[in-house]
């Protein structure tokens, strides 16, 4: 297991009015929900970075505004058309 640390300085904790675990636990969790919204982690693994069950993961991303469904834009694209696809079929 390897380690990050981050120097910061004790008045961001006041200004934040955080404690200094509480501090550390939201940077960590911000930093996995954004590698899982650029799509480099899947929610388990960055899970796994947070510290916390992947469940509570899901949950923590309406907090931060970030979608629990991650689909690129290929795969948009091809549900898009399977679905026009599905419906042309279907009006026939």
């Amino acid at each position: 297991m390897k380690t990050l640390s981050i120097p910061y300085h004790e008045s961001l904790l006041s200004s934040l009015n955080l404690s200094q675990r509480e501090f550390e636990r939201e940077a960590r969790l911000a930093m996995a929900v954004k590698l899982f919204d650029t799509g480099r982690l899947s929610s388990g693994q960055a899970a796994d970075l947070a510290d916390m069950p992947r469940v509570h993961f899901l949950y923590e991303l309406g907090r931060w505004g970030v979608s629990t469904l991650q689909t690129s834009e290929d795969e948009l694209e091809n549900d898009q058309n399977v679905a026009r696809s599905l419906h042309d079929r279907h009006q026939h």
